[in-house]
């Protein structure tokens, strides 16, 4: 073996191993990352051709959590890992974008990147170091690649900017991004933050940056000691210069033309196929079959040339506007009325209907992932069916783009939306994109948050959302910034960079950068241009509502929410949950307990008041410690020989004995009270250790006049002995706390 070792120091001394030549030599490039106790294995390898009439890069990437790496066994009934859970995706789409510009324009074949965590230490994040990992493997094979890059996190912590944080150290944090770079370049984005300021964002991107520079001169030092990889030769596309000057000639023009006479997405489209299929026709029928493929390379250039040139000669974009201007907006809440809460948000021809849903905790999404468990109070669903963009196909489900886009638009409202005591609610919105040309995850953002306040829901401020663009010329001596970018915009554009926030600052970001050496100056014209166009958005969202509704909607279910002592947890549940099973079948309410800070908090869920409060008052029964002086009313549970026993509160049962039932001298206790008769007492004394009770009816009573103590009778010895809890029978009957 010809193991390779190369070891990153971090500015606070922690270190980065990573190690070539030991595992997997058979693939083409792999690596073990190492940091603390966590490992990463990663692996790439490369067909030897492209497939046939394939003109873009076909890579795959695949991350995935290993539970052996943390000693801990898959759930489900197979017992192993099955397929990517969403922190997967997310992972696995965090190093493709950052992989994916960087590969020759003219490379072709599949590649398949493979990174596993394979051992896990619990507060190291792995997420952090895959995108290394994946870029370190593609160091070290022969596979065409314009790296390295190094992925990142940058937290700030108590006003320090902090690389790679724990899991803890990270719950503290107001700025958490992942930043992807190149030893000269950003090349992605994404993070949430709390309402921080342009300015601290980008600081925070710089910082990152030149830690990552660290991280590829050391791939760059691990490729020397391994030996100089000569990358694989290749030839994935024919060319045929007569045909792309030709191409050239007869659409620049054309396109030119259509790109500045606004208009739809559709119209625009169909405009610019016409023009490719009015070319194909002045070929020959030998040449229209044969070079169709390479005719739509060179058409797609063309047309990216003319509208990258319109825009950067005229300052006139492909729907008309300046490269400021926001499409129009039109807004309207409450459109499902039986809903919890609803909004249509629709920019231009971009349009998401979204709606608010409110549950319980048994509601909330469960995590069960290698290194982390637990629920999420806030879920967002983002769906893209194919009839949003006119597409005539099935709709198939979920993909990868579907959870990115639900991820970034939950992070940007997550962090206004209350928790805790202020919302005791699960919360789950779904935005169904209706229309897209452009930024429907920012849609998804605007429509959210109206949908909240719709719902009720008080969120500490309302939060919109921008996406931006960028077109630069070949050397960047000259480029433009575009607000609110049109799906072309993106496809043919530099940069998408998505920006959400309040009125006071950000609350996520992604960014995808297409193009080589973009300057912070860009990036900070950029973020301010952002800003104001969040701000516009906002204004005109607030023109349709502008706070959260006062109430719930009528039909929205109801939680009353309290707190009780923790020993008292076990008393509502009950044995194997009768208790708390009884509450809610009698009541017809849901009922959670969840343990927090040595209390218990405890959720009441029910469309009907009468019975919430039933519930309520049950609740409170068993939890409420009885007092010596006071004066319950009370239920006759059994009677004995020497006494009743008196069900004062739920669970909870004192001895009222014969000589306490009445100042006057009682024979039979039946003569006073009857199994199931409601009395009054009196609260004399309770034993602090055993929860015995000793009830009096008579201290309620006027004392006659002239009255005389009568003589006590012996208590018998049995084995209920006046407070003992076995009944007549011998059975032992538990006092309930």
């Amino acid at each position: 073996m010809n193991i390779v070792k190369k070891t990153i120091t971090l500015n606070d001394g922690r270190t980065i191993e990573i190690e070539t030549g030991k595992l997997a030599k058979q693939a083409d490039g792999s690596v073990v990352l190492k940091m603390g106790n966590t490992m990463l294995l990663a692996t790439v390898t490369c067909a030897k051709d492209a497939k046939e009439d394939v003109d873009f890069m076909p890579l795959s990437v695949e991350y995935k959590e290993k539970y052996a790496s943390a000693g801990r066994y898959p759930g489900g009934f197979l017992k192993r890992e099955g397929r990517a859970n969403d922190s997967e995706i997310l992972v696995s789409r965090l190093i493709d974008r950052a992989l994916r510009p960087l590969f020759p324009d003219d490379f072709h074949a599949e590649v398949f990147v493979t990174v596993n965590l394979i051992s896990a230490e619990k507060e190291i994040m792995p997420d952090a170091l895959a995108g290394l990992a994946a870029s370190a493997a593609l160091a070290v094979s022969d596979i065409p690649f314009n790296g390295p890059i190094s992925e990142v996190r940058v937290a700030r912590i108590d006003g320090k900017f902090m690389i790679n944080p724990s899991f803890t150290q990270l719950e503290k944090a107001d700025i958490d991004i992942m930043v992807a770079a190149t030893l000269d370049n950003i090349m992605m984005v994404e993070g949430e933050m709390k309402e921080v300021a342009e300015a601290d964002m980008l600081e925070a991107i710089k910082f990152a940056h030149e830690e990552i520079k660290k991280h590829c001169k050391a791939q760059m030092e691990l490729m020397a000691e391994v030996g100089k990889v000569q990358k694989r030769a290749y030839c994935h596309e024919t060319q045929d210069e007569e045909l792309r000057a030709a191409v050239s000639k007869y659409c620049y023009d054309k396109c030119y033309t259509i790109a500045k006479s606004p208009s739809s997405k559709q119209e625009r489209t169909d405009a610019f196929e016409a023009l490719k299929a009015e070319f194909i026709a002045t070929l020959s029928e030998e040449d229209a079959a044969a070079k169709k493929s390479m005719v739509g390379r060179y058409y797609h250039d063309v047309e990216k040339e003319a509208m990258r040139n319109m825009i950067l000669n005229d300052g006139v974009r492909l729907d008309g506007r300046g490269t400021k201007d926001i499409r129009p907006i039109w807004c309207e809440v409450d459109y499902l009325p039986a809903t919890h809460g609803s909004a249509v948000f629709t920019r231009g021809e971009t349009q998401s209907l979204t709606t608010v849903t409110l549950g319980t905790r048994l509601d909330m999404k469960s995590i069960d992932e290698v290194l982390v468990e637990g629920s999420e109070q806030v879920v967002l669903h983002y769906n893209f069916p194919p009839f949003s963009t006119g597409e005539a196909k099935p709709y198939r489900g979920t993909g990868r783009r579907e959870i990115g886009h639900g991820n970034l638009a939950l992070r940007a409202l997550k962090y206004v939306i209350p928790t805790g005591e202020a919302n005791p609610y699960a919360v789950r919105i779904v935005s169904d994109i209706l229309e897209s040309n452009g930024s429907s995850s920012m849609a998804t953002v605007c429509a959210g948050t109206l949908a909240l306040m719709d719902a009720g829901i008080k969120i500490k401020k309302p939060v919109s959302g921008i996406a931006m663009g960028l077109i630069t010329n070949s050397d960047n001596s000259k480029f433009a910034v575009l607000s609110d970018i049109l799906g072309d915009e993106d496809h043919l554009g530099d940069m998408d960079f998505k920006v959400t926030g309040t009125v006071d600052g950000i609350t996520a970001t992604q960014m995808d950068i297409k193009v080589d050496g973009l300057s912070y100056e860009i990036l900070e014209k950029a973020l301010e241009q952002a800003r104001q166009g969040r701000l516009h958005i906002m204004g005109e969202m607030m023109k349709t509502l502008s706070e959260p509704r006062a109430e719930l909607k009528p039909h929205t279910p109801r939680i009353i929410q309290i707190t009780i002592p923790q020993e008292f947890i076990g008393a509502v549940i009950g044995t194997g949950g009768k208790v708390i099973q009884e509450i809610q079948k009698t009541t017809g309410t849901t009922i959670t307990i969840t343990e927090k800070d040595s209390m218990g908090i405890v959720d009441i869920f029910g469309d009907n008041q009468e019975s919430m409060t039933a519930a309520l008052d049950w609740i409170k029964g068993i939890t409420t410690v009885p007092e010596a002086g006071q004066v319950y009313k009370g239920k006759v549970v059994s009677i004995l020989e020497f006494g009743a026993f008196v069900q004062i509160l739920p669970g909870k049962e004192g001895l009222l004995h014969i000589s306490e039932l009445d100042w006057k001298k009682v024979e039979k206790v039946e003569d006073v009270v009857n199994v199931g008769d409601e009395v009054e007492v009196k609260l004399l004394e309770m034993d602090p250790k055993s929860g015995k009770m000793r009830l009096s009816r008579k201290a309620l009573i006027e004392k006659p006049e002239g009255y005389v103590e009568p003589e006590r009778r012996p208590r018998p010895e049995g084995p209920r002995g006046g407070h003992s809890s076995q009944g007549r029978s011998g059975e032992r009957r538990p006092f309930r706390n």
